[in-house]
């Protein structure tokens, strides 16, 4: 039988906002950020929308105003080359602007987020760029020395208390670390990024969760009444969670249309500004011949 696919990504940037859920009035979150029209996507871009605004969760202390996330999965690790694709992908933001330094150098970073520590890329920007590496919380390493300031996010490794689902962002979960996500998703059932995280979890650890539903079902033999006013509960909360999804996806549709005349507008103004430059162009020669 084969392993099941697992996208790891979405679930990683669903979670990635779970945890800085408190900033997220000053914080903007572009998944698969276009850097040119050409296919060219970074993982996650976070802008900060207040400059100095200091994150409080550790993993955001380093955030400047543009913050580029490259994630990982939890086959899989941070490469040489990889450093060097996200270093490509922050030159390009910086430098693909109208105006020169419209975007800070000194305003952007580099997050790296995996499952595993890469030893062979540390040792590599130490001995070539004589890169300083700092650890900074559990879990959370800065590599100081580079074109832009760089943090390592080892996942596994987070203070399991402050990043309840990050830290536990991988498969073979315990039934403890399972138990106290299902009860951190149930006060938040109607949020879609706790939906998203908490399918990913049960999708990466089937067995685990299975075992703890075979053990429900005996609770529930046991405690009939009190599981059937549950069920009653969870069927009004579902119920309202589709309707919500509709309202959703209606202004989602609304939205894309405002987006489409909002880029049919810029598109005129910037016809006119031509249409302008080329009158004044003829006025002015104009004037000139009869002279």
């Amino acid at each position: 039988m084969k392993p099941t696919i697992i996208q790891w990504h979405p679930g990683f940037q669903a979670i990635l906002q779970i945890e800085l859920e408190e900033e997220l009035d000053v914080l903007q979150f572009q998944k698969e950020y276009n850097l040119t029209e050409k296919p060219l996507q970074i993982d996650t871009l976070i802008i900060k929308l207040k400059p100095g605004h200091r994150i409080r969760k550790s993993i955001g202390h380093l955030f400047r105003q543009y913050n580029i996330l490259e994630y990982k999965g939890p086959d899989d690790y941070v490469s040489i080359n990889d450093f060097f694709k996200v270093i490509g992908y922050a030159s390009v933001l910086q430098s693909n602007t109208e105006r020169k330094r419209e975007i800070p150098p000194e305003e952007i970073t580099m997050t790296f987020a995996a499952s595993h520590y890469p030893d062979k890329l540390i040792r590599f920007l130490k001995d070539t760029y004589k890169a300083v590496t700092e650890v900074k919380g559990q879990g959370v390493t800065y590599v100081s020395g580079l074109l832009f300031p760089v943090q390592i996010l080892q996942l596994p490794m987070l203070d399991p208390d402050e990043y309840q689902w990050l830290s536990r962002l991988r498969r073979n979960l315990l039934t403890a670390d399972l138990d106290r996500l299902t009860r951190a998703y149930q006060k938040k059932q109607q949020n879609p990024l706790y939906q998203a995280a908490i399918n990913l979890i049960m999708r990466a650890n089937p067995r685990e969760f299975r075992e703890g539903k075979e053990m429900l079902e005996a609770l529930e033999e046991l405690f009939p009444e009190e599981f059937a006013e549950k069920n009653r509960l969870l069927e009004e909360l579902q119920k309202k969670m589709e309707e919500q999804e509709e309202i959703l996806a209606d202004q989602k549709k609304k939205l894309e249309g405002l987006k489409k005349q909002a880029d049919k507008l810029e598109k005129y103004k910037k016809q006119n500004k031509k249409l302008k430059k080329k009158l004044n162009l003829r006025k002015s020669r104009q004037n000139y011949a009869k002279y």
